[in-house]
């Protein structure tokens, strides 16, 4: 029964994850105009931030969708093969779970931010434009 549910999710993944990114590439909004030195500061600022994420998750999806309308270059990183991403985000973060923003501060101390709707909130508290 297991290996039937595994197989089942894999299909399904298969079948859906393309439609996840011809939907996201055909609805990807506009992203925000800044004047240059206003983009300049926050091109810095995104590179403490990275995301991880699988390319056809829905909820990463959304994320990445902000982040173009915010017209943010933030680093994705894609953690759903095996290997040193996905271990970064385990070990980091302490799941294996996307999508996770990983915010460094100054001091070089990272905080593991999980959940599409509150690292959309942090990404608009940071960056939206008054």
């Amino acid at each position: 029964m297991k290996t039937f549910i595994r197989f089942f999710f894999k299909t399904l993944r298969a079948v859906l994850g393309p439609v996840v990114l011809l939907r996201e590439s055909l609805t990807r909004p506009r992203g925000v105009t800044r004047i240059q030195a206003a983009q300049d500061k926050v091109n810095r600022q995104c590179k403490s931030l990275a995301l991880y994420q699988y390319k056809t998750c829905p909820f990463c999806s959304k994320v990445r969708q902000e982040t173009s309308r915010l017209s943010l270059n933030i680093k994705r990183i894609d953690a759903q093969p095996a290997g040193p991403d996905r271990q970064a985000l385990l070990a980091g973060g302490g799941q294996a779970k996307v999508p996770c923003l990983k915010i460094t501060n100054k001091a070089g101390k990272a905080e593991w931010l999980y959940d599409s709707d509150k690292i959309i909130a942090y990404l608009r508290g940071q960056f939206a434009q008054a």
